[in-house]
């Protein structure tokens, strides 16, 4: 794997448009979120161990704002003929065990996550009642094998944040995970990888 930081998209970007296929198989449109009071959308898949990592928390926190207006949506970008764990069929296996009550995603062409400039996993991307992006960063300071218990403490701030009407925290660090497995040819011109770990 290659550690990859966030690109951190300018704030204030509206949020890309978007109709890809979930994994109950009907389609899925950033215009059916056009209501939330925040949306959350989340570049993941099934095997980096950075998501893995965070994935219970994942769900607990999609769960806890789930009755507070804020729509969460996950997508996968990866290659799934190279990375055949991030298969279609695989994101909803990986959905029914993890029990994410989100719409999971697959993006197949990868071009939602070149317009997001999406660079790894997890990669996270706040937007207000507006969509207009409120944060983009990490879920907390915790990283596999640290020791630092998962919370989400630094998105849940900005969630809190928005919902009250106020700006998400101006200190926003960039999440941090594998990179996105991009197909040959693909490779964004953003992208910059932080070297193999």
């Amino acid at each position: 794997m290659v550690r990859t930081e966030s690109t951190m998209l300018p704030l204030g970007t509206k949020a890309p448009d978007f109709t890809l296929p979930s994994t109950e198989g009907g389609p899925v449109s950033l215009s059916d979120y056009s209501g939330s009071k925040a949306l959350l959308v989340i570049f993941m898949c099934n095997h980096c161990p950075y998501v893995k990592h965070v994935a219970d928390e994942l769900k607990r926190l999609a769960d806890d704002y789930a009755d507070k207006g804020v729509g969460v949506i996950g997508i996968s970008s990866n290659d799934a003929n190279n990375y055949p764990d991030d298969s279609p069929e695989a994101m909803a296996k990986e959905k029914e065990e993890r029990g994410y009550s989100f719409a999971y995603l697959y993006d197949e062409d990868q071009s939602v996550a070149q317009a997001y400039r999406a660079a790894c996993t997890p990669d996270f991307y706040l937007f207000d009642s507006n969509q207009e992006l409120a944060y983009r960063g990490q879920l907390d300071s915790s990283r596999p094998n640290s020791g630092i218990p998962v919370t989400g403490e630094d998105l849940r701030s900005a969630i809190d944040a928005i919902l009250a009407g106020k700006d998400a925290p101006a200190s926003q660090r960039p999440s941090l995970g594998c990179n996105i497995k991009w197909k040959e040819g693909n490779e964004p011109q953003y992208f910059n990888p932080q070297g193999a770990s």
